[in-house]
């Protein structure tokens, strides 16, 4: 999603100087023509929703241009987003305008090299104009407004003379950040302004700005505006790091410290510190217990912890709260071994790409709790009420939902995980996770509490689960319509399968929807498929070294073959195929530098298609790519 330009040619014509501007980014790499090929649905969906009408969220609107750029297709996008703005012109607020300005001036910006060379400063001229107007209307006041212009000059030749607008532009962002979607954004804001000032020989300045940024030099091909990070020690975390109370004095959260949210209560009489799931390792779990302390030094001794399900990232800090209060106890369902059974049958290498090098399955191992829960169970401490319901949501079957009826909160652990269950593991039941939504929606809590912060932003009320309940029962009818019909689980996804009333119905699910479909249709098709398909996928049991011996040995791929091809997939946008490539020439090229280049091309591509709507696609893509991405906060 990079801008990247330069000046590509200089031509004297009629006396006038045209200059033209090239796009350096993996779509100008081949130089042929992008060919059609299979549908995406994540950019059809994202086209469908915001055909409807204005989206009220934002994010909606900016998804779908991320989803154009990422595959390459910006001139489309113009015109999509341009024929929506004329046809919503008269419903808009002037602010409502500037996001739709900034969007397509964006992807016109990136379009820019496609543009014949005799037009390109026109149509940058152009461009600029656009962008000016969405300051204009909004005031210069929305950050995403200021950081699309910034972005977008910062990147221009000297020729236009916009560095000093960029430069505004930028630090008006970072001074202002926290107006920013999250924090995340800030990460391009450093990035521009570094290789802003680098231009002016400012080179201790630019590396505090590259270091802030969290790339690694100044040659990213990729834009990452998520709040998603990597780090090999300590594994993912889902949001920049922040202490806040959901209940002012009685319930606090504790987000971005690990892969897993903290939870922390005060009981009624003040007297007692109530906790809610442990994390993943002894070390992240001191962090955030000394942070909450700090923050609020005042709190009561810890005296308990609910668990909400047994699995790796909930448990695995058991230890260190032990050390805090020896006498702590800990409540899990009475089926908790079965889960951690399957938890450690797990293949290990996924654990240390999500929880980190410092991961140990050990501290998962030693987890027993002092009280084991089989049916719904209310229980009292220090005067709070709270109501103890065991559920099979839909990740695990040992999931235990805790309620304060009297505070209107409810701890819903991960029962509404996206992939059903962990996606390298065999569980996950939709079923239960349906019957666990209407647990929520009868008991309708005023705070909904999750494992994780993207969950409890998706998932934020019972309303909404009404609805995303019977879209994914609609789902499930035509997943499994599908498999008995024969289909294959990659023409299902393919399908862009959309509930006949979600358009029209409560646009708050638009995304909680789509972040589920993928992984319901996988999980449907993995619970109901033998291990033959219709498409004879698993008769045969080739190796990748197999597949290395046909392309290398029998097709002659040689490794120049091999990456002209990776660089025409990536220019044409199917990142996706580009990796399954890679991946079946095994370790024929391993030793390329050649091959290795465009291999963390097409990764790095697949982290930024997935920068908020899949974190565990996310850190398998870092992974791959070598990336790790620093932890952003707002006063990074």
């Amino acid at each position: 999603m990079k801008v990247f330009f330069y000046l590509s040619a200089a031509l004297v014509l009629s006396g006038i100087l045209l200059l033209g501007l090239r796009e350096t980014s993996a779509s100008s790499v081949s130089g042929k023509t992008s060919v059609s090929g299979s549908p995406r649905p994540e950019l059809e969906y994202f086209k469908a929703i915001n055909s409807v009408g204005p989206p009220q969220d934002p994010q909606i609107l900016f998804l779908l241009m991320a989803q154009y750029s990422n595959a390459n297709l910006q001139g489309e996008g113009v015109e999509f987003l341009s024929a929506r703005l004329k046809e919503f012109e008269p419903r808009l607020t002037d602010t409502q305008k500037a996001l739709y300005l900034s969007a397509i001036g964006l992807l016109r910006a990136q379009h820019a090299h496609s543009v014949p060379l005799l037009r390109r400063v026109g149509y940058v001229k152009e461009t600029i104009a656009i962008l000016e107007q969405a300051k204009q209307l909004s005031g210069g006041q929305v950050f995403v407004v200021n950081w699309i212009a910034g972005v977008v000059h910062a990147q221009l030749p000297g020729f236009f003379h916009q560095d000093k607008a960029a430069h505004d532009e930028l630090t008006w962002c970072i001074e202002h950040a926290d107006k920013a979607p999250q924090a995340g954004w800030l990460r391009e804001a450093y990035y521009n302004l570094g290789k802003l000032v680098r231009t002016r020989g400012e080179q201790t300045k630019a590396q505090d700005y590259l270091r802030r940024s969290g790339y690694r030099d100044f040659n990213s091909p990729v834009t990452l505006i998520g709040d998603f990070s990597e780090d090999v020690a300590s594994g993912h975390t889902f949001a920049a790091r922040r202490i806040a109370e959901a209940v002012p004095g009685r319930v606090y959260v504790l987000t971005g410290f690990e892969f897993t949210e903290y939870y922390f209560v005060v009981s009624a009489d003040g007297r007692e510190l109530i906790g809610i799931d442990a994390g993943t390792r002894p070390d992240s779990a001191k962090a955030a217990y000394e942070a909450l302390r700090a923050y609020a030094p005042g709190l009561p001794p810890l005296t308990t912890i609910f668990i909400t399900h047994s699995h790796w990232d909930h448990i695995g800090g058991h230890a260190y709260f032990r050390s805090v209060n020896p006498l702590l106890r800990f409540y899990a369902r009475s089926n908790y071994r079965e889960e951690i059974a399957l938890d450690l049958a797990a293949p290990d290498t996924f654990a240390k790409y999500f929880f980190g090098e410092r991961f140990s399955l050990g501290d998962v191992r030693s987890f027993k709790p002092d009280v084991t829960i089989d049916r719904q169970t209310e229980v009292k401490i220090g005067g709070t009420r709270i109501e103890l319901i065991p559920v099979q949501g839909g990740e695990t079957r040992d999931g235990m939902f805790i309620h304060l009826p009297d505070l209107s909160v409810m701890f819903v652990g991960d029962f509404i995980m996206p992939y059903l269950g962990a996606p390298f593991a065999p569980e996950g039941d939709l079923q239960g996770l349906l019957d666990a939504i209407d647990v929520v929606v009868q008991r309708n809590p005023k705070h909904l509490l999750h494992g994780h912060e993207p969950l409890t932003r998706n998932f934020s009320s019972p309303a909404i689960l009404t609805q995303l309940k019977q879209d994914l029962c609609w789902l499930r009818g035509q997943v499994l319509a599908a498999i008995r019909h024969g289909d294959a689980r990659a023409s299902i996804q393919q399908a862009n399968l959309i509930p006949p009333d979600l358009l029209h119905g409560n646009p708050d699910v638009y995304l909680p929807y789509f972040v589920m479909r993928e992984h319901v249709i996988d999980r449907l098709f993995d619970q109901n498929v033998g291990y033959w398909q219709t498409d004879l996928t698993g008769l045969d049991h080739l190796s990748r070294a197999d597949r290395a011996e046909l392309l290398a040995d029998y097709l002659g791929v040689s490794e120049n073959q091999l990456t002209t091809a990776v660089e025409r997939l990536v220019a044409d946008g199917k990142y996706e195929l580009a990796a399954s490539l890679l991946e079946s020439s095994g370790p024929r090229f391993e030793r390329s530098d050649s091959v290795a280049k465009v291999k963390r091309l097409v990764y790095l591509k697949l982290m930024e298609k997935n920068p908020n709507t899949d974190p565990f696609k996310f850190i398998l893509y870092s992974a791959k790519s070598g990336e790790q991405t620093s932890q952003m906060s707002r006063g990074n």
